[in-house]
């Protein structure tokens, strides 16, 4: 027996091309919510904007980078798996830091 195998598609696209797609989507908003943040941090001089700017940029940038460094070089799934994971927990605790940082000048 021969099996067929057949590609989901949506819209006449893949669904893993689909996946990817929408995490670069994901990974553009992030980075201008970012952008607004630095803005804030620039016209206010609020050092926790920063931290906030600092953690949305390593949290959804961080993991964008490391793929597409997986895919320029040889790394294992388990150093890109470490990686992302170190650079997201450090990101979410900067935005935590940006939180509940007291804002001096």
């Amino acid at each position: 027996m021969s099996e067929t195998i057949v590609a989901q598609t949506i819209g006449g696209i893949s669904v893993d091309l689909f996946l990817l797609i929408s995490d670069y989507v994901t990974i553009a908003i992030a980075l201008v919510i970012a952008y607004i943040a630095y803005q804030g941090y620039s016209r206010n001089d609020s050092r926790p904007m920063l931290f906030i700017t600092a953690g949305f940029v390593l949290t959804f940038g961080g993991p964008g980078l490391i793929f597409i460094a997986s895919l320029v070089f040889p790394l294992s799934p388990l150093v890109v798996g470490g990686a992302t994971q170190l650079t997201e927990t450090f990101g979410m605790g900067l935005i935590l830091y940006g939180f509940i940082a007291p804002a001096t000048k």
